[in-house]
């Protein structure tokens, strides 16, 4: 049976950053790190229909920077903004904290068609909605391909169609070398909560390498307990004996 890894765990540290990027001290990583998903988890069911692929979170012991990554900016921002303040008193109200400060960036995603996530959302939306899975499944590989992806595949599992055997089936079409991790891999997860059953759809897309000076650069000094000095002469005590 094959050993999956995700895609995106593995290329952390090496082409792609964390989704949380802070520093804490051991009484609040806990703490911090169940709030992160609290946050996450609100966002995403107040902003379901926006289009929202990542949120990323960024913070110190005063401050939270969030960045909201979308499609479609519109719906999250409002009409002149007006929905931020909203955000903000949600954010507060889930962590339980009113003395926090709350920043948050809008960023938008040009190209939604090669954005796994997105891609995902729209598949399970459409199986809800009682669309053809394969049909589907080829719309959106046909749409990435156009829109520049080097390579995409796609796999639903669950109850296909409503049969009483649950089966996977997928499609693929270019390059996805998930062992190379130069290669810049986008995976994304939904599910479809059809009358029959929960469907799982899962979508990896290839956006081609990143090379040279984009990977992140590790120092060269080894540890401490690797550091051997090879040009000492071993030390024999027989000869000192004699």
């Amino acid at each position: 049976m094959g050993q999956k890894v995700s895609p995106t765990g593995l290329r952390v540290g090496v082409i792609k950053t964390w989704d949380s990027r802070w520093y804490a001290e051991k009484q609040d990583f806990v703490n911090w790190l169940h709030q992160d998903i609290k946050i996450r988890k609100a966002l995403m069911q107040k902003l379901k229909n926006a289009s929202v692929s990542k949120i990323e979170i960024e913070r110190t012991k005063k401050e939270i920077v969030i960045f909201i990554r979308t499609a479609r900016v519109g719906v999250v921002l409002g009409q002149e903004g007006k929905n931020i303040p909203e955000l903000v008193k949600l954010i507060r109200k889930t962590i339980h904290d009113r003395k926090m400060e709350i920043k948050i960036n809008v960023v938008e995603i040009k190209n939604p068609d090669i954005d796994a996530q997105l891609v995902a959302n729209t598949i399970a939306e459409q199986i809800v909605n009682r669309a053809s899975f394969r049909t589907v499944q080829k719309l959106a590989i046909r749409k990435a391909m156009k829109a520049g992806a080097k390579g995409i595949k796609t796999s639903v599992s669950g109850r296909l169609g409503g049969v009483d055997m649950a089966r996977t089936e997928g499609y693929s079409e270019g390059i996805v070398p998930l062992a190379t991790l130069r290669s810049d891999i986008d995976y994304a997860l939904a599910e479809a909560l059809t009358t029959y059953g929960q469907i799982g759809v899962k979508v990896w897309i290839c956006k081609g390498e990143i090379l040279g000076n984009q990977l992140v650069s590790y120092t060269d000094e080894k540890p401490k307990w690797e550091k051997k000095d090879f040009n000492k002469k071993p030390f024999n005590r027989d000869k000192e004996a004699k």
